[in-house]
């Protein structure tokens, strides 16, 4: 199923100010793999992207946050980039991505896409460099290598985990067949992290900024934006936890200040193009430390989390707003919200599966999309997709086999996107071995069936984002709390939207205005359980 634009679709409708469009945008992360595949191998591509370019201008986002397509081995699904400066064969080449580009402009949207500094792939001309050259070489030098403890250096030079478990260590064999260095690898063996003490390692990525720039690329989404920095010395620590994206503010692998150069940095080549944005992935709890990532030479945008690890609970959601506005105000900083990402369980599980993990899902969906700031949407949160309990040995991600088969992974939030019919794959590609599985239930899912059904939660989505692009009443920087009965709560928007949430198990009355949009049916128009609404 395509949906086809207008007749009168004009070459470009991007438009206003360059510097500012992305502080309200709503942006729709492509999980590549996963979202339309245009080849029949099973595996999402490029095409598939340009292929659906018509839903997502249906849908109404402003630009697209597209994960990994540069060159990659796979170990880590794009996360382990070979060469920065080409796109993968699994998704295409620079020529479909131009594409992509020029279509989507044509359109309205904007296209920003993964950046990893913090490491490259080992199968990257840099690390295999270093392998060849011996200890003490410039081109180990780019990498962190260090030699082992203990008398024969069999022991890790420190005792790091690696967040996907295990060490965060690898030893090599030298060129002369001895036993050698090791070298860190803060995710998997395959994903060498890079000595950012070195000027060649910034120098080599503001070369891949100006590449994709120049192309007319709109912005970037920085992977591991509060990584990359190493402390002096590389010190033990006393490990309290070692779950994947957990980390704690105190994680010497993590947050160290010298971070914060490397994105001044980053912003300097920016600048030069004011069209364009970055958005860090920052897993940092402390506000005073995350707001310093969004400071005015930084970052533009910096991912706060705490909206998707939030239960759905009144206090709770408030609580995470409250903090995510505070982590931005005192450096004049944008809020940036998001319910799920490709790392993330999705949002109708999280919130308790089945129907009731659904509609507490639409109502968060009306929370998210009242807030002032930028918006992210994980691919299929639009349609309500839950996780999926895959079997063993559909299981990719390297966390299942780095565990020893105790942590399933991400897989389960990463399954392809349903298009259209009856039966898997639904239109996601022409063969029926997608890279994933795609369960059989989800016919009732499809964005076939919700377009047709205007109580669909795409329907809703669609609904909330035109709202939330044309009324002035979706406008202002600031929020003001509504007094509400325990578990529930109401904010108004400065531009004078209402957004009113109840998470308890009874319906309440909603305070004086008219109902824009409501994530449930009202009844005698009182708002039911685990619902939001708008208002003016």
């Amino acid at each position: 199923m395509t949906v086809t634009p207008r007749e009168d679709q004009p070459t470009s409708r991007i438009t206003g100010d360059a510097r500012s469009w992305w502080s309200d945008a709503v942006f729709y992360q492509v999980y590549p793999r996963s979202f339309s595949d245009s080849n029949g191998d099973g595996i999402g591509d490029l095409g598939g992207v340009i292929d659906r370019l018509g839903y997502l201008e249906l849908l109404g986002v402003d630009a697209l946050w597209l994960s990994p397509v540069m060159r990659s081995p796979m170990a880590d699904h794009g996360y382990d980039v070979s060469d920065p400066r080409d796109i993968d064969p699994l998704f295409g080449d620079l020529a479909t991505m131009d594409e992509l580009i020029v279509e989507a402009h044509a359109r309205g949207i904007r296209v920003t896409m993964d950046l990893v500094p913090n490491h490259t792939s080992s199968e990257h001309p840099w690390f295999r460099e270093a392998l060849a050259d011996g200890p003490g070489s410039s081109t180990r030098d780019r990498y962190i290598f260090r030699d082992g403890r203990g008398p024969d250096g069999a022991q890790p030079p420190n005792n790091w985990p690696s967040v996907f478990g295990g060490p965060a260590w690898t030893r090599i064999t030298e060129p002369d067949g001895t036993p050698g260095q090791w070298y860190l690898h803060i995710f998997a063996r395959e994903q060498p992290d890079l000595n950012w003490d070195n000027p060649e390692v910034f120098a080599d990525l503001e070369k891949t900024l100006r590449f994709w720039l120049h192309r007319g690329i709109d912005g970037f989404r920085i992977d591991v934006a509060h990584g990359m920095a190493k402390p002096e010395g590389l010190p033990d620590h006393d490990w309290n936890t070692n779950e994947l994206l957990k980390n704690d503010d105190d994680d010497p692998r993590f947050n160290n200040p010298a971070v914060h150069e490397i994105h001044r940095g980053i912003r300097r080549v920016m600048n030069e193009y004011p069209h364009a944005m970055a958005v860090g992935e920052i897993w940092v709890r402390d506000n005073e430390r995350f707001g310093e990532y969004v400071r005015p030479d930084e970052l533009h945008l910096g991912f706060n989390f705490r909206l998707a690890e939030t239960a759905f609970d009144a206090d709770a959601v408030r609580a995470a707003i409250e903090n995510s506005l505070d982590a931005v105000a005192h450096v004049g900083g944008t809020p940036t919200w998001t319910l799920s990402n490709h790392d993330v369980e999705r949002e109708v599980t999280r919130y308790g599966g089945g129907p009731r993990g659904v509609t507490r899902a639409r109502a968060m969906a009306l929370v998210e999309l009242a807030l002032p700031g930028a918006a992210f949407i994980y691919n299929g949160a639009e349609l309500g997709l839950p996780n999926v309990d895959l079997p063993d040995a559909a299981l990719q991600d390297p966390t299942w086999e780095r565990s020893g088969h105790t942590e399933r992974g991400r897989d389960g939030c990463r399954v392809p996107v349903p298009w259209e019919g009856d039966r898997p794959p639904f239109g996601f590609s022409t063969s029926p071995d997608t890279w994933l599985p795609i369960p059989p239930a989800w016919t009732p899912l499809t964005v076939e069936s919700q377009l047709e059904d205007v109580d669909s939660t795409l329907s809703l989505y669609r609904a909330a984002l035109e709202m939330r692009a044309n009324l002035p009443e979706c406008s202002g920087p600031g929020i003001d709390w509504y007094g509400s009965p325990p578990g529930c709560f109401g904010f108004r928007r400065s531009g004078g939207l209402i957004c009113v949430l109840n998470t308890t198990d009874a319906p309440i009355q909603l305070p004086p205005g008219t109902v824009l949009l409501a994530s449930a049916p009202l009844a005698d128009g009182l708002l039911p359980a685990d619902s939001a609404a708008w208002l003016v």
